[in-house]
Formats: C-alpha cells, structure tokens, sequence
C-alpha cells in the first residue's frame, strides 16, 4: 500500500544490501551494453526476443501458443489454436509493436495498453474493475485486492510515484509492477500489465529493455515470482519482490551478453578491443565469450594477427597476445 511521506506519495520499501548489490551489478552490466553495439541488436534477433517476450508473458497466464505460432502470428500467417489464444498473441503484436508510444508515467497511456492487450477478451478493457476480486489458490484466498472504489485514488498515487525524480528507475519499475499486482486495478490482464509496464519504466532509461526478454527468466520461476508477490503482501513491503526481480533483470542482461558468440570473427575481435585490455590470453578472451570452444577462440585471434590488429609471443596454451589496434 501507498503511504505519503513528502510531497508525492512513497510505496514503502526498503534498500538492502543485496538490492544494493543487484543495482550495482546491473548499471555495470547495462554500461557494457550501452557502451557497445549490444543495444542495438540485429532485426532478427530483435524479432526473436520480441517472440520470447509475448511466448512467456502470455504462457504465464495460461496461454499455450508455442513460440513458432507466435512467429508465424507476426508473419501475418494463419495459425490453428484456441481462439482466446490466438487472440491474445494478436493483441500482445499490436501493443509491443507501438511499446515506445506509450509514456511510463502516464495513466493514459497505462489504459490504452490494457484496452489493447484485453480488446475482444473482457468486457472493460481499458478500465479499471467496479468489483471486488480476491486471488485464490486452491481452497484459500491468496490476496483481497482493496475495494474498488479505491483503485482510481491508488493509481493515480503509483503514477505520481513514478514521476518521483530520486528514484532510480531500476527500483521504481519493480515497486510499480509490485503494487500494480497488489491493487489488481483490472478485472483481468494484471499480470501482463505489469511485467508490459516494468519493460517500459526500464526502456525510459535503458532502450535495451525493449529487446530484453525478462519475461522468459519469469515464466522459468513462477513459483519464485509468486512467492516474491506473496512475502511482499505479508510483509506491507515491496523489498522481497525487488529483490527477485533485480536477480532476474541481472539474469537476463546476462543472457544478453552470453549472446556475444553468435558475432562473427572480426565482431568478437572488435568488441574486445574495445574493452581496452592490452595484453591477455586465449583464457581472457575466453572469459568475455564464455561460450565459445578453445578452437573458436583460436581461430579469432589468430585472424586479429592477420588483420594487424594483435601480435603474439609463446607458444600453444601460453600465448601471450597484445593490442596493436586501439
């Protein structure tokens, strides 16, 4: 719940040492990116994060469209399924394909994203509930979202809430998709919205995340994530679901940087120079591209002396090599 302590009212949370950590780590992480071509991923690998991000977002909530369908979907190609499944992709396309017009601190823009991802599947989309709603599990009431005719009140307090200035958007995207899920402002699409809206709290400050399938981690841990939501409600903190969601944002910006093999030859090789180590070994170049065989690695290097760019001293595994281009 939100409570007021200055001006614009504060979801109440607190900064441990792993969040600390975990915030640490992930700037450092998203440096590298943004520090290099990573940011800007190939079409095709931008489509193939963008199909793993409607696969686990929607597989969470029950969706069983695999990911060839979804592909096929985007492909404008006709797809046998359940119709509330087909319909649901259809509408996920729609939304991430305009996902950079809408504004992260805007109520309006929040409800047009709901009235997209929901139209044809509920009747309100793109409003929130009149209704009570409980969420149950088996035979208990897991969470009493508060009374409707708070919700308008209690969202336009979480947006003011974003537009806090000191507050990191790494934080503020996780108190945000914590609190939305403990409003349950929707009378159905909660879960979407708020794993949607987080993506889009993070690109406001980081474009990567547009393309960053944090989603799949998610559907990987269900169990944790719902755990996460749970600890947070009976503790009247976010702290828990912070902390489990920063290790998945580290997760998959991790991910993201293990895709760094899939470059060709002359792409590693740039993208280590740039690093600036000016003498290492084939276990250092290595380390930068983890999944890459000793043979690979090789090969790499010894075209980076062909190109001029490197030179090498020693033999076989104690090789030597330094920068001659910088």
């Amino acid at each position: 719940m939100i409570v007021s302590n200055d001006a614009i009212m504060k979801p109440p949370y607190e900064i441990t040492p792993l969040i600390m950590k975990q915030v640490s780590g992930i700037s450092e992480k998203i440096g590298i990116i943004n520090a290099h071509f990573l940011s800007r991923p190939s079409p095709q690998l931008r489509k193939q994060n963008r199909i793993k991000t409607i696969h686990a977002s929607l597989g969470i909530e029950g969706n069983t469209l695999t990911e060839d369908q979804i592909a096929a979907l985007l492909e404008n190609k006709r797809v046998i399924g359940p119709e509330k499944d087909v319909l649901e992709v259809l509408n996920a396309i729609k939304v991430y394909e305009k996902l950079s017009s809408f504004r992260p601190d805007s109520e309006r823009s929040f409800l047009q994203a709901h009235a997209g991802l929901m139209k044809g599947l509920i009747p309100d989309a793109g409003k929130y509930r009149r209704q009570g709603v409980g969420i149950v599990k088996g035979s208990e009431v897991q969470h009493l979202a508060p009374p409707a005719e708070n919700v308008p009140f209690l969202m336009k307090d979480l947006f003011q809430y974003l537009k806090r200035k000191d507050e990191l958007s790494l934080i503020k995207s996780c108190v945000f998709h914590y609190e939305l899920e403990f409003i349950h402002p929707f009378s159905d699409g909660n879960g979407r919205m708020g794993r949607l809206w987080q993506t889009l709290i993070l690109m406001d400050s980081y474009p990567v995340f547009e393309f960053l399938p944090f989603e799949t981690l998610i559907s990987k841990s269900q169990e944790e994530y719902y755990r996460a939501l749970s600890i947070s409600d009976k503790s009247g903190k976010s702290t828990p679901f912070i902390e489990y969601m920063l290790g998945i944002i580290d997760q998959a910006l991790d991910a993201l940087l293990g895709q760094r093999q899939v470059m060709q030859d002359t792409a590693r090789l740039e993208y280590f120079i740039s690093l600036g180590k000016q003498v290492f070994s084939r276990k250092d170049y290595m380390d930068v591209f983890r999944n890459l065989s000793s043979a690979t690695a090789s090969r790499d290097l010894k075209k980076g002396i062909t190109l001029g760019w490197l030179e090498s001293s020693g033999s076989l595994n104690k090789t030597i090599y330094r920068m001659l281009k910088i």
